[in-house]
């Protein structure tokens, strides 16, 4: 009886580390959408040239900027869960992502602290050329904040979605349509960032906003599925996880049937 609870045991233990891990990234992958009011809340700076030397509220920057810096953390925090159990499946890919979070994080800290800058430098009733050189300065952070957005929170989510996206699938950890809307999603929102790159598209108009939503929609499906069912128990990885356990404890494995095979025998 002891030997069939330690082999129990040592077969459930790999399902809750997994479970944990599904359960971690499936949060981080929430947590990121909690910057979605940044845009609204800087959009006063965004709008008005002269808000540098207004006096305009900065408390709506700042939690805006504290709201990016999590959602930055949280992005690595899914790639540092999830790569242990996606290596698995291909290496170059998890590292993959993992290079591509943190280059968005790197990218989104670089916005947010453009935005940041304003508000140190905003000097209510500037006149004459200090004003002048405050507006200038205002509208390059500005501008160095949307370039930032368009790489670090619109092309990384893309290549994000291709790589994390290719390994979901091909490892059937979570139901394959859930990828699927990101592999599909991906090369839309790449090329909507590529378009307006150049010119071809406005950033934030309809076209790039409507381009993103498969990726949205692929991050909180992922996202929620991680977070309530965790991996399937049927995909291949996790069923090798299972055996690897079992293999780990081959005695305790094989006396339950030995012991089972005797009770059996002297009962007959």
């Amino acid at each position: 009886m002891t030997n069939v609870v330690r082999h129990t045991a040592a077969k459930r233990a790999p399902m809750d580390s997994m479970r944990k891990t599904a359960l971690v990234a499936g949060l981080l992958y929430l947590i990121t959408f909690i910057s979605i009011p940044s845009l609204a809340l800087y959009k006063q700076v965004k709008t008005d040239p002269n808000f540098i030397t207004s006096a305009g509220a900065t408390t709506p920057l700042l939690v805006g900027g504290f709201l990016e810096i999590i959602v930055a953390l949280a992005g690595i925090g899914t790639a540092l869960a999830l790569f242990s159990v996606v290596k698995r499946q291909h290496e170059g890919f998890a590292l993959g992502f993992v290079t591509t979070r943190v280059f968005e994080a790197g990218v989104i800290a670089v916005g947010v602290m453009s935005i940041l800058s304003v508000v140190t430098l905003q000097q209510p009733g500037a006149t004459g050329a200090e004003a002048t050189s405050l507006v200038t300065l205002g509208g390059g952070l500005v501008a160095t904040y949307n370039w930032s957005f368009l790489l670090g929170q619109s092309l990384m989510p893309a290549l994000n979605a291709l790589m994390i996206g290719t390994l979901m699938y091909r490892s059937g950890l979570v139901p394959r349509a859930i990828p699927a809307v990101g592999l599909i999603g991906a090369p839309l929102l790449i090329i909507a960032t590529i378009a307006t790159l150049f010119g071809v598209l406005e950033q934030y108009s309809a076209v790039p906003v409507l381009a993103a939503v498969p990726i949205g929609v692929w991050e909180l499906s992922l996202g929620l599925w991680l977070a309530i069912k965790g991996f399937k128990a049927s995909a291949p990885l996790m069923i090798a996880a299972a055996a690897r356990s079992g293999s780990s404890d081959g005695t305790a494995t094989a006396l339950p049937s030995r012991h089972v095979v005797a009770t059996e025998a002297g009962a007959a």
